[in-house]
């Protein structure tokens, strides 16, 4: 068995976190779907991220690390690279702490995603083409211009902070036998492992990204960091086609399995969470409903108490409408 305390994140730096975030951030719901419960045989529960401070898991992370730098650190402000929810989340996170930020986004970056995170006060820069074009910016800018980086999810202080979701979900469902979690750079799914196998080991934890770009799944299937990126995926908050080095050690060591789904399941959970239960989430949100719905997590799910976690709702109207016309399409070519 894994030490636990050996992890990059243990359970003192999440309780830390826990005292930390709470100032600001929001417990947010955890809630029984009728619909998911009556589906499955299983007792299942959403974890609503999406109602989160900025729509997303992202700000617990973010304002983790950043109240934590050095007054000199914050002094001289911090940059970030996200396409959105860490970039909102560093965003109101330093105006809430009166810091000066920078956000650095791919140049096709959606325009409702840049407006708000200008609308939370940061310097939004676009340079790049591709994400990682416009990450290599930001951390050369970081170096020369002497600004404190905020990392997305490889950090100990982030994977914290994402870890009090783990915490939150003992308070309200202390015997919950699975919990299942959206991954991509697997800071969420880090932070979350490590609180709930703190308290029981027995309980199973379940990553879910899709099958168009999967580097963790990848890695935790070859036991080693291999990269995994073979299209855009409607979860393009989890796109992460190469895990974080501390991500996928935690990962790597207690998480319990990690499963695939693909976009046309991604789809059919957002309809279904917005029509069977009145939420509306983004394609990262989705990806655990999408795997329940798909009966690709069966084995942990019938008969046991079961969070599936909803990480975001960020998602551009213009996508939900496709995804709405699409099955409207195809509900009218049945009849």
């Amino acid at each position: 068995m894994t030490n636990l305390a050996s992890l990059p994140v243990t359970i003192k730096d999440i309780k830390k976190a826990q005292n930390i975030v709470k100032q600001y951030a929001r417990e947010t719901p955890l809630i029984q779907s009728m619909f998911l419960t009556a589906k499955t045989g299983g007792e299942v529960y959403l974890k609503l991220e999406n109602m989160q401070l900025t729509g997303s898991f992202k700000f617990r992370g973010a304002f983790n690390k950043i109240a934590q730098l050095s007054e000199e650190e914050k002094a001289r402000g911090v940059i970030a690279c996200s396409a959105g929810n860490h970039a909102q989340g560093v965003a109101l996170t330093s105006k809430l702490l009166g810091i000066k930020s920078i956000i650095v986004m791919p140049k096709g970056a959606p325009q409702a995603k840049v407006d708000a995170t200008r609308g939370y006060g940061a310097e939004v820069m676009l340079e790049g083409e591709q994400f990682d074009d416009s990450k290599a910016f930001c951390e050369a800018y970081a170096k020369e211009n002497n600004i404190t980086y905020i990392p997305p999810y490889d950090d100990t202080e982030v994977m914290a902070g994402q870890g009090t979701i783990g915490l939150e979900i003992l308070d309200h469902l202390w015997n919950v036998d699975t919990v299942l979690v959206p991954v991509g750079g697997g800071g969420l799914i880090s932070g979350v492992a490590v609180a709930l196998k703190s308290f029981n080991p027995n309980i199973k934890v379940i990553g879910v990204q899709a099958e168009n770009c999967h580097g963790m799944t990848a890695s935790f299937r070859a036991r080693k960091k291999v990269y995994h990126d073979e299209a855009p995926t409607i979860a393009d908050g989890c796109h992460v086609a190469y895990p974080g080095e501390l991500t996928f050690e935690v990962v790597n060591q207690i998480v319990d399995n990690m499963v695939l789904v693909s976009e046309a399941e991604i789809e059919l959970a957002i309809k279904d969470l917005i029509q069977r239960t009145k939420i509306v989430v983004e394609g990262a949100g989705a990806l655990t409903t999408a795997a329940i719905l798909a009966g690709k997590v069966d084995e942990y799910v019938k008969d046991k108490k079961v969070v599936s976690i909803v990480s975001g709702g960020n998602v551009d109207l213009a996508r939900i409408e496709d995804i709405v016309d699409h099955f409207l399409i195809a509900n009218d070519e049945e009849q």
